[in-house]
């Protein structure tokens, strides 16, 4: 598993009723890897993972790992309620062919080091998987720092990377500082990733790639590359950024799969209790999102 480049968190894509849609889904996967993602991350929170249950969530592994043929790489969110529901889902996403796991803290609790510290321990010891560690406190209310994320590195050999959300692209720095080289740093929100790769990170759990792989791509590899691909970089970020933005916000799962409908990338359907955007707030993202895709460099 080689932690690097846009690996998009891949939205779940439903038909009308609600089912997952995985005729489209193993398209939507294939259309990421031809524009050149390095991999496909499932079941995160862009994922609508709390909505599906236990089967429907290997089935859409199953689907993503025969969609991408071993090209690249399937990474699994392994969230849940229990270390137990965690520790089974990740056993199984293995099983299934899975090449890697995102390990998510508990959904709902939100304890204190020494229990987040055993819940994650489980996590990375039921596999013998590369891991990444999903530190976003701002959606769960877990802050996995430096140091601690520098402990659970020396207990555990397969945590191999950490997607850091905090927002804060000083954290990239303070994790590099104390983990060194042997922990690769993925940037996690959307409007960050410039600002992460220039502080070391190489990689980005991307979310708007959803619906503009090759821009997004374009933008990360220019930035990432060097070779004065950072000006060009810089030009699609300041072009993307009203649509990167919609990735930090609560209704960013609606708003990006808004964003897939407006670019003939997937649709707007959402599961409860998530709503589909409607009235003003839908006009607004609307006239955003189709003045960002008009203005294209």
């Amino acid at each position: 598993m080689e932690w690097k480049g846009v690996l998009p968190a891949i939205t779940t894509s439903f038909d009308e009723q609600l089912g997952v849609d995985h005729k489209f889904l193993a398209a939507h996967a294939q259309r990421l890897v031809t524009a050149g993602c390095r991999g496909v991350v499932a079941l995160g929170s862009l994922g609508e993972a709390a909505t599906l249950k236990h089967e429907e969530k290997l089935a859409v592994l199953r689907t993503l790992v025969q969609a991408v043929e071993g090209k690249v790489p399937v990474v699994a969110g392994i969230p849940g309620l229990s270390t137990e529901e965690a520790v089974e889902l990740a056993r199984q996403a293995e099983g299934v062919g899975c090449r890697g796991l995102m390990v998510l803290p508990p959904y709902v609790y939100q304890g204190d080091w020494r229990e987040m510290k055993a819940h994650v321990g489980a996590i990375l010891k039921a596999t013998k998987l590369s891991c990444m560690l999903y530190n976003n406190p701002v959606a769960y209310g877990t802050d996995f720092l430096p140091t601690q994320i520098a402990e659970l590195r020396q207990e555990h050999g397969n945590l191999e990377a950490v997607k850091e959300s905090s927002t804060d692209a000083r954290r990239v720095t303070a994790i590099r500082a104390v983990c060194g080289d042997g922990l690769q740093v993925l940037v996690g929100v959307d409007d960050c990733v410039l600002e992460g790769v220039a502080m070391g990170a190489v990689g980005w759990i991307a979310g708007v790639t959803n619906a503009l792989p090759e821009d997004t791509v374009a933008m990360y590899d220019g930035a990432a590359g060097g070779n004065g691909g950072g000006a060009r970089a810089l030009q699609l970020y300041r072009w993307l950024l009203p649509l990167l933005r919609m990735d930090t916000v609560p209704k960013f799962v609606q708003l990006i799969k808004l964003i897939q409908q407006e670019a003939n990338l997937g649709n707007e359907r959402v599961r409860p209790p998530r709503m589909a955007l409607t009235g003003a707030e839908r006009e607004a993202a609307l006239a955003t999102i189709r003045a960002v895709l008009k203005g294209r460099p």
